[in-house]
């Protein structure tokens, strides 16, 4: 499903349940030797997308710990992202000549727990989400804007190398499964420029909520 939302540039791979038999380098090993089963499971599966996803790009299997902030390290010249929920993992992957940075997220089309809305939205935003549930209330619109957010930071982080909060960003969710992100905070550099908005594309499907962006 996650191809639908991406750029022709991007190469991913997803996958929506846990194969116990996959392999981790002694790299990953490490990062999750003391990881809970499911955890480890989760962990190995979505590496497993990941390195599907760079054979896509003809890049053999490499290893990819987690590193500053847990994002995975990436082969030289690859930008990528990775993300799961519960019976979904999924990942994305693109050459840096092509794709300055890109940013997926997945989550289950459930609402936020009580109270996680007004810590993770803006006024403006917690007002549009009113607004969307009021003409579609079968949509976790909260949920949505929450995974919008993530997206975002994905592609925020690798290219900026520091941390975005929830209120450092206003999303604006559109129809035709589409949304824009506008920085409230220094914005991110890409090629020499700065970044103040971005786009993105977001899916719901299966009981799941999709979000992606891509910057070209």
């Amino acid at each position: 499903m996650i191809e639908e939302i991406l750029p022709r540039e991007v190469a991913s791979a997803e996958a929506f349940e846990d194969d116990r038999g996959n392999h981790l380098f002694s790299e990953e090993e490490a990062a999750v030797s003391g990881a809970v089963p499911a955890r480890r499971r989760e962990f190995t599966t979505v590496r497993q997308c990941a390195r599907a996803a760079l054979g896509d790009l003809g890049i053999p299997p490499f290893p990819l710990p987690p590193g500053t902030q847990r994002a995975p390290r990436w082969p030289a010249g690859v930008v990528g992202s990775m993300t799961h929920c519960a019976g979904y993992r999924a990942a994305a992957v693109a050459r840096t000549s092509r794709v300055h940075s890109v940013g997926i997220d997945a989550e289950r089309d459930e609402p936020l727990p009580e109270g996680v809305l007004e810590m993770i939205g803006l006024p403006e935003e917690r007002a549009m989400v009113g607004r969307l549930a009021a003409r579609n209330p079968a949509l976790s619109w909260d949920r949505l804007l929450f995974s919008c957010k993530e997206a975002v930071y994905k592609v925020f982080f690798p290219l900026a190398r520091r941390m975005l909060g929830f209120d450092a960003v206003r999303v604006d969710i559109a129809g035709g499964g589409r949304f824009g992100a506008r920085f409230l905070v220094p914005p991110p550099m890409a090629a020499g420029r700065a970044v103040p908005r971005v786009t993105g594309r977001w899916l719901r499907r299966d009981g799941l909520l999709l979000t992606a962006v891509a910057l070209c």
